[in-house]
């Protein structure tokens, strides 16, 4: 189908000049399977991400969907589903052209993730998508299922010869996690390795398809004004924070069995651990890229039992006032067991034992309930060696701090010591900022919007690598296993705060938590 045309000229915005010249790679023709079609991941995020690319005229000229899922239901019942998700998820109000063009012949076939007959059937169906376009499509399969169906998947898709074409090519997209301990991500690792080779395989973390993640290799590489102070000389600490004002609302079911450190600290925390850390890459490579991110992973020190307690911290939340509303304790919420020790905050201290961070503390921090939402990494540079300004009447001369908030309003802010008008050298903090929505005259295009793409071009730059996998794993596999052996109470926090105490003990002397 000819959907590339992508806006209409009635709904395009103003002439920015800060964009113009961009453009995008091409994508080939391509098919894409979604498993688990019917699931909330593809109706928040995947399909109006389709659309989407869609409107922007992102997708290839010829692009066909495929939804597998176990309900029985019409080809016409799926397309109309997919509709409504679109118009109720959609980063923009959809066009009535571009969304029917879209999915004028998505295709359905219902079935479980082990029944032969639904392989068979996505074969026929690739097979004929082939014929009417004259040439073999690209395919590009989707794993948006619980984690325990990608070993079925990925061997049924073996079994089935679909896991290679003599003349196309073919994609694995996996969702996380990929695998709840070190033990589970190896044996998933050999199982995809044993059907599809490494440059198949796209494990996603919607993370790095975040504008900032991806912007801050440019500030760090394309301006010589930061690269020269990125090191343990000027850097006093590091802080990563992901905070979450909500609960764990319908995702009991999962969040009881992950807990906070496996669900946020594990993949997206420690990855934008790596952005911030990594080594220039020689170029801007998939592979040059993701050496650089495994090589700061392997300086990080595996934790030892001995060394869990000192550099680690693990909560939950109780009841509390968050959102402007009384809201319960984890152990009240529905689906949670009343004695659960699973934790809602993890923090830790982790040190880069290289050349550039030797010394330099990294604090993670995640949990639900907390003040506000906020996703955010603070660079604080060393205080200034001598003060000759006078204090009084003044905020004082504070550390100079970068900023990268990733949500809710994408953009880096630089706190600076500026004079106060009047007669004396009074000093106080002031911010440079700079919001990706006021700069480039746009809303910043969704995470999966820029990796469903990246995907499918067979870019691998913003995915994990199976070995950055294994050394995620490695930090954080010493970690659970010490928190699930102890027998310490686990610490509380009111929802709605800033967290337990605790977590005030693993900052060294003079450095505190950011205000969430």
């Amino acid at each position: 189908m000819a959907i590339s045309a992508g806006r209409p000229t009635e709904q395009q915005g103003p002439s920015n000049p800060l964009v113009a010249g961009l453009e995008r790679l091409p994508v080939a023709p391509t098919t894409l399977v979604i498993f688990g079609a019917t699931g909330d991941l593809a109706r928040r995020k995947l399909l109006p991400a389709l659309y989407n690319l869609a409107h922007e005229g992102a997708l290839p000229e010829r692009f066909h969907l495929v939804g597998i899922a176990r309900k029985e239901k019409a080809h016409e019942d799926y397309r109309a589903e997919c509709e409504e998700a679109i118009l109720q998820f959609s980063r923009r109000k959809p066009d009535d052209d571009v969304l029917a063009a879209l999915l004028a012949n998505v295709k359905y076939i219902p079935g479980t993730f082990d029944d032969a007959a639904v392989y068979s059937s996505l074969g026929d169906q690739l097979q004929e998508f082939d014929q009417d376009s004259g040439e073999p499509l690209n395919r590009a399969f989707y794993l948006s299922t619980a984690p325990e169906f990608f070993p079925l998947i990925i061997d049924r898709l073996g079994t089935g010869g679909l896991a290679h074409h003599e003349r196309a090519k073919v994609r694995l997209i996996i969702e996380k996690p990929f695998g709840t301990s070190l033990q589970e991500a190896r044996e998933l690792n050999r199982k995809v390795l044993g059907i599809f080779d490494e440059t198949q395989v796209f494990r996603i973390d919607h993370y790095l398809g975040k504008e900032t993640v991806q912007n801050m290799m440019a500030f760090r590489f394309a301006n010589g004004m930061f690269e020269p102070l990125w090191n343990r000389n000027y850097i006093e600490s590091v802080q990563i924070t992901a905070a979450e004002d909500i609960g764990i609302g319908t995702r009991a079911g999962y969040y009881d069995k992950a807990g906070a450190l496996r669900d946020l600290i594990q993949n997206h925390m420690l990855q934008l651990l790596c952005h911030v850390a990594m080594e220039p890459p020689v170029s801007f490579t998939a592979e040059e890229v993701r050496n650089e991110k495994v090589k700061v992973l392997q300086a990080v020190p595996h934790p030892t039992p001995a060394q869990v307690p000192n550099i680690s911290v693990h909560a939950q939340y109780t009841s509390g006032h968050a959102g402007g509303e009384d809201v319960p304790g984890y152990k009240e919420e529905e689906g949670v067991a009343h004695d659960s020790t699973t934790e809602t905050y993890a923090a830790l201290r982790l040190e880069v034992d290289n050349w550039r961070w030797a010394g330099v503390p990294f604090y993670l921090r995640t949990g639900k309930r907390l003040a506000r939402k906020v996703t955010e990494i603070a660079v604080t540079l060393k205080p200034v060696p001598h003060l000759a300004f006078s204090q009084e009447g003044s905020l004082g001369v504070q550390p100079n701090q970068l900023v990268l908030t990733l949500q809710p309003n994408e953009g880096v802010s630089l706190r600076l010591g500026a004079k106060i008008p009047g007669t004396r050298m009074v000093i106080r903090p002031v911010n440079m900022e700079f919001l990706y929505g006021t700069a480039f005259l746009s809303q910043s295009p969704e995470a999966y919007e820029r990796l469903i793409t990246d995907a499918m071009r067979g870019d691998a730059t913003l995915f994990t690598r199976n070995d950055e996998v294994e050394a995620q794993w490695l930090i954080c596999d010493p970690i659970l296993k010490e928190w699930e052996q102890s027998t310490d109470g686990l610490p509380t926090y009111e929802a709605g705060s800033q967290g337990p105490p605790e977590a005030d003990r693993l900052m060294r002397v003079g450095d505190h938590w950011r205000a969430i």
